[in-house]
């Protein structure tokens, strides 16, 4: 048994508290943190057998909630064991992926498996800060390579001030919410959500972060000072002879190359040298198997180092003339266009190209009893009233694969896009529906997330959504070197993303941020990278709202006539009972008699919802008048349900009835009831009183008198 460690540290004013040796001891090393209740633990395994025949990294990040952690048990009628992970939980595991990912060195083709797993949590303090930390200090102190550590800070915009890892419910009524991961020198990674935060207020937000970062960062290196594991050796398998022999052997092709401006012709070429790099390399003499595998291992090896010279070729074009490989200047941004209408019958619809990045978006809207439930560890019954869906399908690249579920990486797509429009949405009270978005890629040469954006923006305009402000979003990429010297990139494309040093999302409108997304394939970047992307950034995205706004620079002043109409009346809560019935026996005939859907909030809003607009005003008469208190001195329409020999009871509302004595029928004499009424037959009357008793004393010969 491992002995057990305890470190501990204050951080914004609460206690971190760090344990090893107690859990987990077949691992490679395993750490709980605990952060007020809320407590994790991060566990890291790397086999050293190497899996053969890797051209890709093999990181698996794993973020596990488990309802007892919140003293729940799911909600679900049905299964009560955790199955498939939320999407919550799906993000947070991106999220941890996302920075660990660029700081493991070049050549580990071993399989690294982290898991994280929430243990307790306290409703108020979020488990993303922990869950990194946790992760993080796993990594350094085993025998695993990785250049961390690494450290999170969360930082909300509340009443105006920056407040450094505020509470869940802060976080609530927050007009930003920041997540910075910084090493000891450089930011890796950054997600955030805001409400059109003024950029240089999120640029001041990421400072504050990573400084904030810098004390856990030293307590980290403590601790692997103490109990750290000296790191396994690993040849990383690099043939810098074969390296140096395919960049002088090719050296006509990859000029080329450079020559292409267009895409698709561009790949065109560079795959065929590809084929014919790997015909080259393999000797189809040998006839023993196991040489004829070392040779198609060359192969595969000798077309890996064409596309290392590739990227290092791109690389230099930009640093040292500014030359993008696709002829554009750094700070311009392809093509632009869009559409909107492009589909009959759906609520909404778009169509946003950004050079080969094609995107389709469709709205479709419904009542508010389509709001999505989620069953998580963090909340009841959790409602989402707007959804953003991305798919990527494979002729998006042009490729001929099986269509699989939705991975991680297309529900980060959507949920970054989802991110970027929600602070610009009406209110519910505004407009009280329940939208889905569907982004489908029909193209892809980078950054579909915001293209996806931009076509949000566009279709939701179109559906005749009143969002507050509309909003487009860019990809900024970068290029450095081993001194820190960089060229910013806007708008980059797929190659300039697969070969450069980050992936900088940037979503807003003209008044500020949205939503932001950081990746890295470096080390990480400075504040002053941080900054001039911005800066850049900024332009780009305006120029592309500029051009966005040609196809339609206003929500429609109307929905389309195939999207359903929504009326909200506001009844006395108390009355809510009323309107249900027993069992909902009420509002079920209600519905059924009208054609409706009929949604009821706690604070008495109803919401009728139907196509047809009669529908709505039958099914509102029928509530109004179950709800509605009767009014001495007003008119109405009744029907008479009982004659007796003294008057007749009339009901003028639905379960609501009144006396018209005899004397009250009309101004002649009336000798019987029966003379001049009958059951069933409609009346008109008017309320002349309501007792002490409360009883309904109506007369017909009063109307209009």
């Amino acid at each position: 048994m491992k002995k057990i460690e305890k470190f501990a540290i204050d951080f914004a004013g609460r206690k971190i508290e760090v344990e090893t040796g107690r859990l987990a001891h077949q691992t490679n090393a395993a750490v709980t943190v605990r952060y007020g209740d809320t407590e994790v633990l991060a566990t890291v395994v790397s086999p050293k057998q190497k899996r053969e025949g890797m051209d890709y990294f093999p990181l698996t990040v794993d973020y596990e909630e488990r309802f007892y952690a919140a003293g729940k048990i799911s909600g679900s009628r049905f299964i009560k064991r955790e199955g498939r992970p939320s999407e919550e939980a799906i993000l947070t595991s991106r999220m941890i992926d996302r920075p660990l990912r660029p700081l493991f060195p070049k050549g580990y083709m071993f399989d690294v498996q982290v898991v994280v797993t929430v243990l307790s949590y306290d409703q108020e303090n979020g488990t993303k800060f922990p869950a990194l930390l946790a992760a993080s200090i796993a990594l350094s102190i085993s025998d695993i390579p990785w250049n961390g550590p690494l450290g999170l800070a969360q930082i909300g915009l509340i009443n105006g001030e920056l407040v450094l890892n505020p509470s869940e419910p802060q976080l609530a009524n927050s007009d930003l919410d920041l997540v910075v991961v910084s090493s000891d020198k450089k930011v890796v990674m950054i997600e955030a959500g805001g409400k059109q935060v003024p950029q240089e207020k999120v640029v001041e937000a990421i400072e504050l972060a990573h400084n904030s970062i810098q004390p856990i960062i030293a307590f980290q290196k403590d601790i692997i000072s103490k109990i750290g594991l000296a790191k396994r050796e690993f040849d990383d398998e690099y043939d810098a002879a074969l390296y140096e022999e395919v960049k002088t052997k090719y050296a006509a092709d990859l000029a080329t190359l450079f020559t292409l401006k267009e895409k698709l012709e561009r790949e065109s070429l560079f795959n065929a040298t590809v084929k014919k790099i790997k015909e080259d390399y393999v000797n189809k003499q040998e006839s023993s198997y196991a040489a004829a595998m070392n040779e198609n291992v060359k192969a595969k090896k000798a077309a890996e180092y064409f596309d290392l010279a590739f990227r290092e070729i791109m690389r230099k074009n930009i640093m040292e003339k500014g030359e993008r490989v696709d002829g554009r200047a750094l700070n311009e941004v392809r093509s632009i266009s869009g559409e909107v209408a492009v589909l009959p019958r759906v609520h909404g619809s778009a169509i946003f190209n950004r050079g080969y990045t094609q995107i389709l978006n469709v709205v479709t809207l419904g009542s508010t009893g389509m709001k999505q439930i989620l069953d998580t560890m963090e909340e009841d019954d959790t409602k989402k009233r707007y959804m953003h869906h991305y798919n990527f399908p494979p002729y998006s690249t042009g490729e001929a694969r099986p269509s699989r579920s939705p991975g991680r990486r297309e529900i980060g797509h959507g949920a970054l896009a989802e991110k970027a429009l929600f602070n610009v949405l009406p209110t519910e009270e505004s407009f009280p529906y329940t939208m889905r978005l569907v982004s489908e890629c029909m193209s892809s040469d980078g950054s579909t997330s915001m293209g996806s954006t931009c076509a949000s923006t566009l279709s939701l305009m179109d559906a005749g959504v009143p969002i507050i402000a509309p909003v487009s979003g860019i990809a900024m990429g970068i290029i450095t070197d081993e001194n820190d010297n960089y060229k910013v990139l806007t708008d980059i494309a797929g190659t300039e993303d697969h070969n450069g040093d980050m992936d900088f999302k940037i979503a807003g409108s003209v008044n500020g941020i949205t939503a932001i997304q950081l990746d890295v394939k470096n080390l990480g970047l400075t504040i002053p990278m941080i900054k001039d992307t911005f800066t850049q950034g900024f332009q780009g995205r305006m120029f592309i709202l500029e051009q966005m706004l040609k196809a339609i620079d206003k929500p429609r002043a109307d929905l389309s006539p195939f999207a359903p109409r929504i009326e909200t009346i506001m009844i006395n809560p108390d009355k809510i009972r009323d309107v249900i019935g027993p069992g909902g026996k009420v509002i079920n005939k209600i519905i059924d008699d009208t054609g409706v859907e009929i949604d009821i909030e706690q604070d008495g809003r109803v919401n009728i919802c139907a196509v047809n607009k009669e529908a709505i005003e039958k099914a509102k008469a029928i509530i109004e008048g179950l709800t509605a208190d009767p009014e001495v001195g007003k008119i109405y329409k009744g029907k008479v349900i009982k004659i007796m020999d003294f008057g007749a009871f009339v009901e003028i509302m639905p379960g609501k009835e009144g006396l018209v004595h005899i004397s009250e029928i009309s101004d002649s004499r009336v000798d019987k009831v029966t003379d001049v009424l009958k059951e069933g037959q409609e009346v008109t009357v008017v309320l002349k009183e309501i007792d002490s008793m409360g009883r309904l004393n109506l007369s017909m010969k009063r109307v209009g008198k």
